[in-house]
């Protein structure tokens, strides 16, 4: 048997996300109420790739965690907006880099237990450096450093961030 859901409520939203509350059956045939998060946006990331096998990070403070985060530069995509061209905003966005050659390096779930929030993240080369277009919301520090460190990083808990752990683990 799988879950069957009887009714949902929302019970918050934002322009980000909705918090609902549903009614559900779970596999064994009881009765549950499960909350979970709707992202309205997609995550893109983005693991940007010189010549010389170097990438970018960006560390800010991140207000949910209340500490200091080194991530792969990434940002949202509306649900109704191609993955690749808002990682090709964001890119430019947070590091000032264009690229001339994009791939799919993998689509992920960040908790799937709790949302659905998916994942697109691609990797960029050809790479053209120009300038930096912040959001208000953002005050970034940028970082290029060879991709082994990066990944290192990742492996030893200095960077936490489940996309950006998850995307340098597959560059390995």
């Amino acid at each position: 048997m799988s879950w069957k859901k009887l009714s949902s409520r929302l019970v918050w939203e934002n322009d980000w996300l909705g918090v609902y509350e549903d009614d559900v059956i779970n596999p064994g045939g009881g009765r549950n109420r499960y909350g979970h998060v709707h992202f309205k946006n997609r995550a893109v990331a983005i693991v940007p790739l010189d010549d010389d096998g170097d990438t970018w990070l960006v560390g800010q403070d991140r207000y949910t965690l209340g500490e200091w985060s080194w991530e792969l530069p990434m940002g949202g995509a509306p649900l109704d907006e191609d993955p690749l061209a808002a990682a090709k905003r964001e890119l430019r966005e947070e590091t000032g880099l264009t690229a001339g050659d994009w791939s799919e390096l993998m689509r992920l779930h960040t908790s799937n237990s709790i949302t659905d929030e998916v994942g697109v993240v691609f990797v960029a080369r050809n790479l053209t450096q120009g300038a930096t277009d912040f959001e208000e919301t953002e005050d970034l520090e940028i970082r290029k450093l060879p991709l082994a460190e990066a990944v290192a990083m990742a492996r030893n808990g200095e960077i936490t961030d489940a996309i950006s752990v998850a995307a340098l683990l597959r560059m390995d």
